[in-house]
């Protein structure tokens, strides 16, 4: 039986409070946390149309959940601020990573249902439904602030809902966090009413030490901002550090000095699901925690992505620093 639900007990804030920031991890990330069911179908169905279940498989996704479980995997320590349901689906979210070595101190619980992902998988393509509102209901607390800002970095996504994504770019805004990583996730349609508003993420945009987008959800960023070349548009906003990417084609990042192409690694891959959440861990690691120049810290994020590829799950194949090293070499 699931824990009772946090936010209705004061003693939560109380043990909390006690958990100073002066313990808080190198990487902290802030938002999902869930369960994902995964289906291999015959296709994926057109609208009206339909499909054959070959198999299914449950496991464990969420963005915040990826992100900190690759930083554990990489030997970082890494904590996450999320929001779970009182069901078996949050014991089973919470339990694994905790197995994993995540801080999970800043795991809440509410009576709301957990938030769930069900993949559609199909001759390589995927459609993702998300339900549940736990993810949803999450927010920032007084106690999480001295944690926030003890942390080498924040990771965070446009999937944080708006009452957890404001204060937390207001944080970085009065130079209260180190340094805050941003990933766009989706398009802004997609997150209305479970997510970070367009006006906050153009501040998050302006204030962050890294910004992460893939195609689509940067192509919808820059449609509804009617801009056309998106490291135009990015330097416009104070950008320095940012990484478009691309899949299977590699990453752009974006630096300082200028522009640095990344290959995307050759591996045979089992299954993407993750690898964005995995790339984005480990470049936060190499760029922003280690200092290492870009294209060395892209190659490395790189290279944790396709090994991640080659697992299925979202956190299938996560590695060590070790082995994404010795893929490199």
């Amino acid at each position: 039986m699931a824990d009772a639900p946090e936010a209705d007990a004061p003693e939560a804030d109380a043990a909390e409070a006690d958990a100073t920031g002066a313990d808080a991890p190198e990487l902290v990330a802030v938002g999902g946390a869930m369960v994902d069911r995964y289906y291999t179908l015959s296709n994926l169905p057109e609208p009206d149309g339909g499909a054959f279940v070959h198999d299914s498989r449950e496991g464990v996704g969420g963005v915040a959940a990826n992100v900190a479980s690759a930083a554990a995997a990489l030997g970082r320590e890494a904590g996450i601020v999320t929001r779970l349901g009182d069901d078996d689906r949050a014991d089973v979210v919470e339990r694994d990573l905790r197995e994993r070595g995540v801080d999970t101190r800043r795991v809440r619980r509410g009576p709301e249902e957990s938030t769930y992902s069900l993949v559609f998988r199909a001759d390589g393509e995927r459609m993702v439904v998300t339900g549940g509102k736990s993810c949803a209901a999450l927010e920032l607390r007084a106690a999480d602030e001295p944690y926030l800002r003890d942390a080498g970095v924040v990771a965070a996504t446009a999937y944080v809902p708006e009452r957890a994504a404001a204060p937390l770019v207001g944080m970085r805004e009065r130079g209260e966090l180190t340094a805050l990583s941003f990933d766009l996730s989706g398009p802004l349609d997609e997150l209305e009413g479970r997510g970070t508003s367009p006006e906050t993420i153009d501040r998050a945009v302006a204030a962050c030490d890294l910004f992460v987008a893939g195609e689509v959800a940067l192509a919808a960023y820059l449609d509804h901002h009617n801009a056309d070349d998106p490291v135009a548009f990015l330097r416009e906003r104070g950008v320095e550090r940012a990484a478009l990417t691309r899949g299977a084609d590699g990453a752009t990042l974006l630096t300082p000095h200028g522009i640095v192409e990344v290959e995307a690694v050759d591996v045979d891959v089992v299954d993407p699901t993750g690898a964005g959440d995995a790339f984005h861990a480990a470049l936060a690691d190499a760029w922003l925690l280690d200092g290492k120049p870009a294209r060395e810290a892209g190659e490395f994020a790189s290279a944790v992505a396709a090994l991640n590829c080659t697992g299925d799950g979202a956190r299938g194949g996560l590695p060590t620093r070790e082995a994404a090293e010795a893929l490199l070499d």
